[in-house]
């Protein structure tokens, strides 16, 4: 029996792949959300508080245990800085909550000091951004307005086009899985969501709705192309094609960028382009096959 075949007579059966991952995501966000009150850890550009930044090659590998030890009650970030394609330090990021910038500059600066007596911080090697904690939550929930209206408006956009509620709904539904899955993802490796995350959070939400809406359009538009199988054969070429160009190119940015910033939205970009293969070949092309035969039948 060919693939087709195959996948005709046993499409159900993959249902249950995404599905579980899908949960074991919530389980997952649910159980970051009970301990800390947010679905996913936020970075200063969302909750508030100081980040510096200092050009200094002196290794200081406890810079993060002395700052949270001196300051318990803040919630400390400390990310090292490297030359471009190698180990080399060139410096770090500290990132705290609830900290005023002059108290984590002098601290900084007295944990230095402790490996290299005559050093100190001036404009030639230290930076540092302060956001308000009124002013970062107001951010957080703007973006989050933003997503939510990113949904509503691609819903209605969706629905208009096919005009046809099961089909439309899930378009919709995998655009969520694809944004669970990183969430989870950064939750588990204790990756903060930051003004950029919300971004790339964003962008998902056009790479899902691109390869759902082309093989939604080969399944309902296209009915005289052949069979419903053939013709999301079809979409399942163009559309895995799309994709794993896509992931090459954001992959190899990845590796090849030293920002923590656009680290940041191409790991995002990866984790949920990963899943939209599954959600949407697994889930959304069995549902379509699903729903194409059930009408045919009551035809």
């Amino acid at each position: 029996m060919d693939i087709k075949g195959w996948y005709a007579k046993h499409y159900k059966k993959l249902f249950v792949i995404p599905i579980i991952i899908l949960i074991a995501c919530l389980g997952i966000i649910a159980n970051h959300y009970a301990k800390t009150g947010d679905f996913v850890g936020r970075d200063v550009t969302l909750k508030g508080g100081v980040t510096v930044t200092i050009s200094t090659d002196i290794p200081v590998p406890d810079m993060k245990e002395y700052l949270a030890g001196n300051f318990p009650a803040s919630d400390v970030v400390v990310r090292t800085l490297t030359e471009f394609g190698t180990d080399v330090q060139t410096g770090f990021i500290i990132e705290a909550s609830d900290l005023e910038e002059a108290v984590l500059k002098k601290a900084v600066e007295e944990r230095i000091q402790k490996e290299q007596k005559d050093f100190a911080l001036t404009k030639d090697n230290y930076s540092a951004e302060q956001v308000g904690s009124s002013l970062g939550e107001s951010f957080y929930k703007q973006m989050l307005t933003a997503i939510l209206l990113a949904f509503a408006f691609m819903a209605i956009v969706v629905l208009i086009t096919f005009r046809s509620i099961v089909p439309s709904f899930t378009i919709v539904f995998c655009a969520f899985c694809d944004m669970v899955f990183p969430i989870a993802m950064m939750n588990i490796l204790g990756i903060r969501l930051s003004t950029a995350g919300i971004a790339a959070l964003l962008m998902l939400i056009g790479y899902s709705v691109d390869t759902d809406i082309l093989i939604t359009t080969k399944a309902l538009k296209r009915q005289e192309e052949g069979n419903v199988i053939d013709r999301m054969f079809d979409g399942v070429k163009t559309g895995l094609t799309m994709t794993c160009t896509s992931l090459v190119a954001i992959i190899a940015g990845y590796f090849i960028s030293s920002s923590y910033v656009i680290k940041e939205i191409f790991l995002i970009l990866i984790f949920g382009l990963l899943y939209d293969i599954v959600v949407t070949y697994f889930l959304n092309a069995g549902i379509l096959v699903w729903w194409t035969r059930r009408k045919a039948g009551e035809q």
